[in-house]
């Protein structure tokens, strides 16, 4: 699925169950949806102990969840993600492009 579809796709669905909320309560819960994927990769990764079976859910599950909101945000701030991600990719590609050959030097 390309961005601009997924971006479509989450305005349908946001529109389907009510409308978006206000900007900084979905920053809230993209903060929130960050702080789920943490504890998750935690649970994998770190020290942290499940409590009991199915404790935390998946990594791939989090990360789905802090996407759609990213887009919602997006969405709700007439931000095309796909457009603003290529040029920050290319920005940072040049940058670190600068960076790491300036290193060889």
């Amino acid at each position: 699925m390309e961005i601009k579809e997924a971006q479509k796709k989450v305005d349908e669905t946001i529109k389907q169950y009510g409308g978006y909320w206000e900007s900084l309560s979905m920053m809230a819960r993209l903060t929130e949806e960050v702080g789920e994927l943490a504890r998750a990769l935690n649970l994998k990764y770190g020290g942290k102990r499940s409590k009991f079976d199915g404790d935390g859910r998946e990594i791939e599950d989090e990360l789905a969840d802090v996407l759609y909101t990213a887009l919602a945000i997006a969405n709700k701030e007439g931000i095309d993600m796909a457009e603003i991600f290529i040029r920050k990719m290319t920005q940072s590609h040049n940058k670190y492009k600068e960076v790491y050959q300036g290193e060889k030097e």
